[in-house]
């Protein structure tokens, strides 16, 4: 007997940032409601999607854009918004903590409730992507959240390069993985195009794991004042939503606003999941050295 099915419609969101909160936010607002138009259960919002992507620079001012995750005014406007609409929606945000500074998203639910904090685990340090200067590496480990529509995993940017993460997420049970992104150019080297490389990547976490991956990225030239002059990063857009075998099934632009959405029935992938055997025949015991940093004195 066939069971009924599990459906759920994801949402990918795209926009050019300008560095006013207020606007914004606005504009996250209207596209989670165009999203939501279009029958959207699960919304994703690109990463500090508050403001220009600072870390272009180091510089101490830019500390006063982080806030307290408690009473955070952009997570508070979100959850009446997505308890008014019934969707999820992640939020990502600069968070300070005490003497601590993370790169952080907080997961809301369907009827509005915070279901807590994931900060990001991996900090990249690279000219015009220098997170180190204002994040503490995340210690919340990777985490799942279950929420009104899906068992779903987070990570933020940087993590999406490591395999390591995806894998951590879907063995804990996420059904759908969640990448909110801020990538470009380089302003070292304006030949250097990472997009198709960056793309391909993350096709292989959605294959590898048999699980549907989400990723939005800004748009946009953003240019900041840095103590060596003007930086500058043209952000590549191409947000797209993959499908449970890598495929891409919605994809945006680099230059225009988009709204993407995707259907899936995650009994039906489970079910194709279980059946592939990806996860029946691993070998932990033989992965040990995944927790050395140079492959040798593995604790075997």
């Amino acid at each position: 007997m066939e069971k009924d099915k599990r459906e759920v419609v994801v949402s990918a969101l795209q926009f050019a940032c300008t560095d006013d909160v207020a606007s914004n936010v606005a504009t996250a607002e209207r596209l989670v409601r165009a999203a939501h138009a279009k029958g959207a259960n699960i919304i994703l919002i690109q990463e500090l999607f508050e403001g220009h992507y600072f870390c272009q620079a180091q510089r101490e001012d830019f500390f006063q854009r982080a806030k307290p995750y408690k009473d955070h005014p952009t997570i508070l406007r979100m959850q009446k918004i997505a308890k008014e609409l019934g969707v999820v929606i992640p939020v990502s945000f600069f968070e300070e903590a005490n003497n601590a500074h993370y790169n952080s998203i907080a997961i809301i639910d369907a009827d509005g409730a915070d279901l807590g904090l994931y900060r990001k685990s991996h900090i990249p340090d690279g000219p015009g992507y220098q997170e180190k200067f204002y994040f503490n590496p995340g210690d919340t480990g990777f985490k799942v959240f279950k929420t009104k529509f899906a068992t779903i995993g987070v990570a933020i940017c940087w993590d999406q390069w490591f395999p390591e993460a995806a894998r951590s997420l879907v063995l804990q049970g996420a059904e759908i993985l969640f990448y909110p992104t801020a990538i470009g150019s380089e302003p070292q080297d304006g030949g250097l195009d990472s997009r198709d490389h960056w793309r391909r990547v993350m096709q292989g976490h959605a294959g590898a794991n048999v699980v549907p991956v989400v990723t939005s990225n800004r748009i946009g030239k953003e240019v900041i004042e840095t103590e060596h002059g003007k930086s500058e990063i043209t952000f590549y857009g191409n947000s797209f939503i993959a499908g449970p075998t890598g495929e891409i099934v919605a994809t945006a632009n680099d230059k225009e606003e988009a709204v993407l959405v995707a259907q899936f029935d995650l009994d039906k992938i489970k079910w194709k999941r279980h059946s592939w055997g990806i996860f029946r025949d691993r070998r932990p015991d033989l992965y040990k050295v995944l927790l050395t940093s140079d492959g040798s004195n593995s604790p075997l």
